[in-house]
Order: structure tokens, then sequence, then C-alpha cells
């Protein structure tokens, strides 16, 4: 079990929010507050169900076009939600502060060009010299930027150009957990004194085919209609989501000497790999919120949506946080993937920051591996 106890106080002072429901505090405090309904899509993707991103206006975040081209949907999901971020904190202008921010982000692989895969898989069928044919149309069907657009660390890269910030920054690649570890590293280098002032969080667009088409290979997909994350036992699996969060965590110390606003204060922040056999994950999640000393009004679940792991989620916030009112933060998005336990982390800072609870717990189990847990009090 890797765990990062805090030494100082490490507080959040900015949210960037964006989601099949829009975007910002205010409308995702709206959804917690009065349970609205979800966006979901039923046919474009069918039979696979998705929560389709909200329409965004890219200029108020990504103000060249030329920038706005060159990024794929995800990337401009999470150039918009830092900026967003950077807003809520009071520092897109300050120069001086953006110098000494540190970037953090949980990301996935590029996306395809799926008209370009689509029109090369059919000609390939019948091309007399397969090799020749297939050598011809990479070199002249694909944009020169596609094989650095795989890069999972361009969109870091796209945060820092767009945004004007010139410190330090890192990528984390693996699913879920490279969610939970860029918010238990950010959180831990403040606590520790390594840092006074980091930008972390993640993005995923949902709207992608072959996505799709890898999670439907595991089997982790949900079929048919809309179900809550943990109302799912006729058809198990996810629905995920197109969404994005960035957090600005401050130490304390900083903040308040800035006189910046504090959205929540961000507690211990723990992680695990446990063996996925029966009541691994159950273990694993009840293990890590017994440790984080919380007491909350509320509890926020990056669940998938899964068979097996799902229960055991709700079976270790049965346990270890009985009377916490409990929110699946898929029942309000959808599952985004490396974005999802960073999103939860944002929603249970907004339900702080609005008075609807004073503290709260975020977990979160990947549909193959590893686990997480937070613990964030009320400020």
């Amino acid at each position: 079990m890797i765990s990062a106890q805090a030494d100082r106080d490490v507080v959040i002072t900015g949210i960037g929010i964006v989601s099949s429901l829009g975007e910002g505090i205010e409308t995702h405090a709206a959804a917690l507050a009065e349970g609205l309904q979800p966006v979901v899509d039923t046919e474009g993707f069918k039979p696979y169900p998705i929560h389709p991103l909200a329409a965004l206006e890219l200029d108020r975040q990504i103000p060249k076009k030329s920038d706005q081209r060159q990024m794929e949907p995800w990337q401009r999901l999470g150039v918009y939600a830092a900026g967003l971020a950077l807003d809520s904190a009071g520092l897109k202008e300050d120069t001086e502060a953006k110098s000494a921010l540190q970037v953090i982000v949980a990301a996935g692989g590029g996306e395809r060009d799926h008209a370009v895969d689509s029109a090369i898989l059919t000609g390939l069928r019948n091309a007399n010299a397969p090799g020749a044919y297939l050598n011809e149309r990479l070199t002249g069907d694909l944009r020169p930027t596609l094989f650095l657009a795989q890069l999972s660390n361009l969109l870091a890269g796209n945060i820092g150009i767009v945004h004007g910030i010139t410190g330090p920054s890192r990528t984390f690649m693996g699913e879920e957990q490279a969610g939970v570890d860029a918010i238990r590293i950010a959180q831990a280098r403040i606590a520790a004194g390594q840092s006074e002032l980091m930008l972390v969080g993640g993005a995923y667009n949902a709207e992608r085919r072959d996505m799709l088409l890898l999670l439907e290979l595991g089997g982790f997909l949900r079929h048919g209609s809309f179900a809550p994350v943990f109302a799912r036992d006729d058809a198990p699996g996810a629905i995920t989501g197109s969404a994005g969060a960035f957090l600005v965590l401050e130490s304390a110390a900083r903040a308040a000497a800035r006189g910046a606003k504090v959205h929540a204060r961000l507690g211990r922040v723990a992680a695990s790999h446990a063996r996925r056999q029966p009541g691994g994950v159950e273990t694993a999640l009840t293990g890590l919120l017994d440790g984080l000393g919380a007491a909350p009004t509320l509890a926020i679940s990056a669940a998938t949506g899964c068979a097996g792991i799902t229960a055991e989620e709700a079976a270790a916030l049965s346990k270890s946080a009985p009377t916490a009112r409990r929110v699946a933060t898929g029942d309000l998005v959808g599952h985004a993937l490396e974005a999802a336990f960073p999103v939860s982390v944002a929603l249970a800072a907004i339900a702080l920051s609005t008075g609807q609870a004073k503290e709260a717990v975020v977990t979160g189990a990947g549909h193959w591996r590893g686990e997480g847990a937070a613990r964030l009090i009320q400020a």
C-alpha cells in the first residue's frame, strides 16, 4: 500500500471541470444538490450508451484556432478544463505564479483518425501489392502530427503553451490509476514541502470507437439503456463519459498569503494495487478508507459499474462510511477512465465549497487494476 501523510495543509484553490452536464462549479454543484438527469446518448454508439461532452466555446480558453486544430478532442477538453481551474484560482494572468506552477496530468494514448483507418483497411482488401499500398497510404494520408498526437504528454505541453505555464510537468498513464496517482503525488509534494503550487487533473473523450472496442473486448461496457452505477446487475459494465477536471492545489500558507478563496482542504490520498480475487477490492478499499481517518458526510464514488468490483466498492463504503450520503460520479457524468478520479475529487471539492457537506471521501477502483481513496475537509 502506498500513501501520503500530510505534514502541511494542502488546499484546493482552483476547480476546472467540464462534462456532459456543461462546465464550471455552479453547473456541477446543481447536479450534486438537485440530482439533475444525466445526459446520455444511447444511439450514436449503439449498443453502448455514453455521456457526450456538452458544447464548449473553445475560444474562451484556447483563443488561437491553430492551437485548437492541432489538438485532438481529449486534449482540447483538458486544456479547456485547466484554463477554468486557473481562472477559478485567480492565476490566469499571474506570470510569476505560472513560472512556479508544476503540472501533473493523467492521460491516455492519443486518438486515431478513424476515417483514414477505415479507408486504408477497405482498400487493403483488394490491393495487388498490400505492402506497397499500405506504405503509400500511410505516407500520404496520415497527417504529420498523427504520431506525435499519440504522445500523452502533449496534453501537458499544450496546457503549458496555451496558458503560459513555464514550470515543470509530468504525465502519468495507466487508466484509472493514473488519475489516482496524479492527485496523490501532487498532494504529497505540497504536504512534504517539495512544492507550493500544483495544477493536476486529466481528461477523457468517450466518443471514440477505438476505446469502446478495447473496453468491449475486455467485457467492461454496459449495453442498452442507462442505469445507475450501483444498479446494473442486469447488464454490468461502465458507461463512459467525456469529462475533464483540473485542480489548483496550494499550501495553505501560500493561499492565505495571497488571500485566495479555498474551496476545500485535501487531506490524505492513498492508493493500492490489490489482486483481483473475490473480496480483494473490498479489503483494499476498506483499508484505504480506514487509514484516512475520515468521518465523512459525503462519499463520492468513481466506481465503474463493472461486475464484481462495483459491489465490492459499495461494500467497502458501507463498512467505512455507513452514514455518508453516497454519490456515484458515473450517475452524473459517466466514467472517464484516467480522469475519473480527478473528476470525482473535483465534485467532492465543489460539494464542500458550496456547503453541501463538511467532510467527504472519494473512492475508485479501476476497471482492470488499482484502487484509490482521498479525504477532503470543508475549508
